[in-house]
């Protein structure tokens, strides 16, 4: 039986959102013991509330919560018995196989980056992000790709650009059930000489040492197109991607609720566009995507957005149990050592 330790404590809603998504989850999923870290006596009280599987919960007391606005290292350093370093510690302990959490990002990265160990092979963990594209893919029709690193790694060398891309491809080939999925730089522009140094030698690399399915670079216009599956970039420049193109979303409802108080017209022509755009805001839903995966480490992590209620807190258990089944971890093992020994073999013909 999988062993999936859930933060009950993080983000911006409190712990009863946490547990309430647990609870749905574990009614859903029979093969999954859910671990709810954080205050046992705050759990104790929420959970009889809730309809759950009590033969698949159970809870492990941390007495501290590092907050949404907390400095990482001052949280970690201040507070040793918060709940994600204890649910972080009980996964690098093997007592758990998986974590999630909707705390704070950067805490929740640090605190597994300080206690869990990197696969052999890839030097930076990757946090990767899906977001909405015009095109769909995978078994299931997903109107989605994914992009890394979103924030864990803020300046990328070219190796771990390419580490980066063969984890983009695991995680789109065990999750998404996308097997073949097209894999891509972002850059400045298509040519294979655009972009900084780093971009321009993984590009080299994912060409001649990976069997990847690499289209080449592609600009900031072809992200919401879906002209890739999986978009490579650093930290530093996928972060505010995600942060711009989650913006564009939300901008989008504003504007569609300010036209619908301006002017009957207006109101007239949304009245018969309702439909569309009841499905662009199911498309642009991050709650139905579960989470954003931290890969590169031997266990894996899901964190959740900040503002996650009960639904997407139970998707991001189902993505962490998904890819538990589909054992992630270890495709993307074989695909970095398949990436080392094909550089290795490169590098000797060249010699």
């Amino acid at each position: 039986m999988q062993r999936i330790v859930v933060d009950a404590m993080g983000g911006d809603h409190g712990a009863e959102e946490i547990i309430h998504g647990a609870a749905e989850a574990s009614l859903a999923l029979s093969d999954v013991e859910l671990i709810l870290v954080g205050d046992a006596a705050r759990i104790g009280r929420i959970l009889p509330k809730v309809a759950h599987d009590g033969a698949r919960i159970r809870v492990h007391h941390a007495g501290q919560v590092i907050g949404m606005d907390e400095k990482p290292s001052d949280g970690l350093a201040g507070k040793p018995d918060a709940s994600i370093v204890v649910a972080a510690d009980l996964v690098a302990r093997g007592e758990g196989d998986a974590l999630v959490s909707a705390g704070n990002t950067g805490a929740s990265v640090l605190a597994c980056a300080r206690r869990w160990k990197l696969m052999a092979g890839i030097r930076r963990a990757a946090l990767a992000s899906v977001y909405p594209t015009e095109l769909r893919r995978g078994e299931k029709n997903d109107p989605f790709s994914l992009i890394l690193d979103v924030g864990a790694t803020v300046d990328a060398t070219a190796e771990d650009l390419v580490t980066f891309a063969v984890m983009g491809a695991a995680y789109a080939r065990v999750v998404s059930k996308n097997n073949r999925p097209r894999v891509a730089l972002l850059s400045n522009g298509s040519e294979a000489g655009k972009g900084p140094r780093s971009v321009v030698e993984a590009h080299a690399m994912l060409l001649e040492q990976t069997g990847l399915n690499f289209i080449g670079n592609i600009e900031g216009l072809d992200i919401p197109r879906g002209v890739a599956d999986v978009v490579v970039c650093s930290g530093y420049v996928g972060n505010v991607v995600i942060k711009m193109l989650e913006g564009v979303s939300d901008t989008v409802m504003r504007l569609a609720r300010y036209a619908h108080k301006e002017r009957l017209m207006w109101r007239v022509a949304l009245a018969m566009l309702s439909g569309g755009i009841e499905r662009l805001k199911l498309v642009t839903d991050w709650e139905q995507y579960g989470g954003a995966p931290l890969l590169g480490f031997e266990n894996l992590f899901i964190k959740a957005h900040g503002r996650s209620r009960a639904q997407a807190i139970s998707n991001a258990i189902r993505v962490a149990s998904k890819a538990q089944r589909g054992q992630l971890c270890g495709s993307i093992g074989d695909g970095v050592a398949a990436f080392h020994e094909r550089r290795g073999e490169s590098s000797a013909a060249s010699g």
